[in-house]
């Protein structure tokens, strides 16, 4: 096993506690140094990233093929995409694009492309259904969507134009479906320069450079909207400061991204900001155990950002005799929901020598929030670690509204230059989110130590997390109400080991209806993407409701363990 990954006593990063809580504004203030940020107000994401000098050689890799991009291609790729976009469709600054794609070599370059040309982009699950697609796209209004080819009829559908993207780099050219794309990465050949320079030069920090969907602190999906700032904070506050309190160089450390880059934590790590540090990212198109061992062993792996599954799929290998074909680990980060103790003590056990952090982030901020901290002499696993440098919180009773000292338990409340401009076209839910002073109430329950670090104990907010997914209840019984047999319904998590939290949903029949359990359950899978569908149904005679018709979930966490 490699060692020594931690923070040394003589090299930790200079931190201080003395203004971590302020008793008379209830605000906990980050024990991180400020970071400078850039005030040009002309200034894109893209532009930022590559400011930033390094020495890397290959940006990401093929896990499958073996097939590579480097740094100087990749610069080359992004311009030759966004000139392409521009020239050959019609693209435009303030235009939105659909990425619908899983992970691959070509993603952060169609991402960077899109954003560096001035256009938004949209994320979403390649496993989406159509309906899901249809809502999001109409709703942001895309105009072009990048896919793969069994998407491309049920976009054209809606009214929106596709270019297929291969799944190997090692495509065949003469292929037609691939020709636009191809086109589309060759397009530096030609003189497309000044169009590119004429749209990038309005392009400002403030601009939306991206539409995430996010289901919030309550209610359905809504569409977060991010800046080019907030994207820039979330490369800057994020992954450049963490990797500057190592003292690895970054161009040696090799990531394995498996991740999906349409979420938060994925998009802001590997299409962005490891991309601003000069370290190879090797990428695989979705998670399978054998695969995952071979990759790590193959390339080298040092880092591994996941989630609680991958987490457990790392410590079935240690335990299954694979320890020795992973000791290239360095470091291992789990993000999207908290780690069980359980699991946390497996790990430590089977990769005592790997550091292992935990993070704390949402849509909403960007990915930015807390991240872990160890050092040599003290390790704080099961902690979801440090505020953010220019970052504040605050954590409030949210029962009363008054903050909460060091200890006490409470809302979480997060304040910052990375922090959303708004819920897209939503006005009452960015204003119920966000207050007047810039305060993200986050929905999580959770407490800060005298040291200041962040530990998250439950959650208020009307989400459930499957295998680092957020799912909204609130989508899910939309559909269920949507059955000719049901009147009323809800939904709400089930714990589970392996996956975090299942989808379990409660069901009134109207009168004279039947309906089975097993044909709900393949009602709604035929409607969702396949980690949303429900995987219970439990037929109830009333839903619990407040008077103001707020369906009371805990109540229904109760019914269900009573039943278990």
């Amino acid at each position: 096993m490699q060692s020594n990954y931690f923070h040394s006593p003589s090299t930790k990063p200079c931190f201080s506690t003395s203004n971590l809580y302020s008793d008379k504004t209830g605000v906990y203030n980050s024990t991180h140094s400020p970071i400078p940020l850039p005030t040009a107000p002309f200034l894109d994401v893209v532009s930022r990233v590559f400011s930033h000098k390094h020495d890397g050689e290959t940006a990401l890799v093929d896990a499958a093929s073996g097939s590579s991009i480097s740094y100087s291609e990749l610069q080359l790729l992004v311009k030759s995409v966004a000139s392409g976009l521009h020239r050959q469709f019609g693209v435009s600054k303030g235009d939105v694009v659909l990425i619908l794609l899983p992970n691959s070599v070509y993603y952060p370059v169609i991402l960077l492309g899109v954003l560096y040309l001035g256009a938004v982009v949209t994320t979403m699950n390649p496993l989406s259904s159509f309906s899901e697609v249809k809502k999001q796209t109409l709703g942001v209004h895309a105009s072009l969507a990048f896919t793969v080819v069994d998407r491309v009829d049920e976009l054209a559908s809606i009214g929106v134009s596709s270019i297929i993207v291969p799944e190997s780099p090692n495509f065949d050219l003469n292929q037609v479906q691939f020709a636009a794309f191809y086109k589309l990465i060759n397009s530096c050949d030609h003189d497309f320069g000044f169009d590119l320079v004429t749209c990038r030069t309005t392009i400002r920090q403030d601009d939306t450079a991206a539409i995430l969907y996010s289901s919030g602190t309550t209610g359905s999906s809504k569409g977060v909207v991010l800046s080019h700032r907030n994207l820039i904070c979330g490369v800057e506050l994020f992954v450049r400061f963490e990797a500057s309190q190592y003292e690895w160089p970054p161009e040696e450390n090799v990531y394995l991204a498996v991740v999906p880059m349409f979420h938060i934590y994925g998009l802001t790590l590997f299409t962005l900001g490891v991309l601003a540090l000069g370290t190879k990212i090797v990428v695989m198109k979705k998670f399978g155990f054998s695969e995952m061992v071979c990759c790590i062993e193959r390339y080298g792996v040092t880092h591994f950002p996941g989630v609680p599954p991958l987490v457990m799929a790392l410590i079935r290998a240690g335990k299954g005799g694979a320890g020795e074909r992973l000791r290239s680990l360095k470091q291992v980060s789990c993000g999207a929901a908290p780690v069980s103790t359980r699991t946390i003590e497996e790990f430590v056990h089977c990769f005592p020598q790997v550091d292992f952090i935990q993070g704390y982030g949402m849509s909403e901020s960007t990915a930015v929030g807390t991240r872990g901290f160890n050092t040599r002499d003290v390790r704080n696993y099961a902690s979801a670690g440090l505020l953010a440098p220019n970052m504040q919180a605050k954590v409030v009773d949210w029962v009363t509204g008054l903050h909460l000292p060091p200890g006490k338990t409470g809302e979480l409340w997060l304040r910052g230059p990375a922090i959303m401009k708004e819920y897209l076209n939503n006005v009452e839910a960015t204003s119920s989110t966000i207050d007047k002073d810039g305060w993200l109430r986050t929905g999580d329950i959770v407490y800060f130590d005298q040291d200041g670090f962040l530990y998250i104990v439950d959650r208020v907010k009307e989400i459930i997390k499957y295998k680092g997914f957020q799912i909204a209840p609130a989508d899910l019984e939309d559909v269920l109400v949507s059955h000719p047999a049901i009147l009323d319904a809800a939904v709400t998590g089930h714990r589970d080991e392996e996956a975090g939290e299942v989808p379990v949903g409660f069901v009134v029949m109207r009168p004279g209806a039947e309906a089975s359990e097993s044909s709900i359950i393949d009602f709604v899978a035929k409607q969702v993407a396949p980690y949303k569908k429900v995987r219970r149904v439990i037929i109830t005679n009333m839903i619990p409701r407040s008077a103001a018709g707020k369906i009371l979930r805990r109540q229904l966490k109760d019914q269900l363990y009573s039943r278990l």
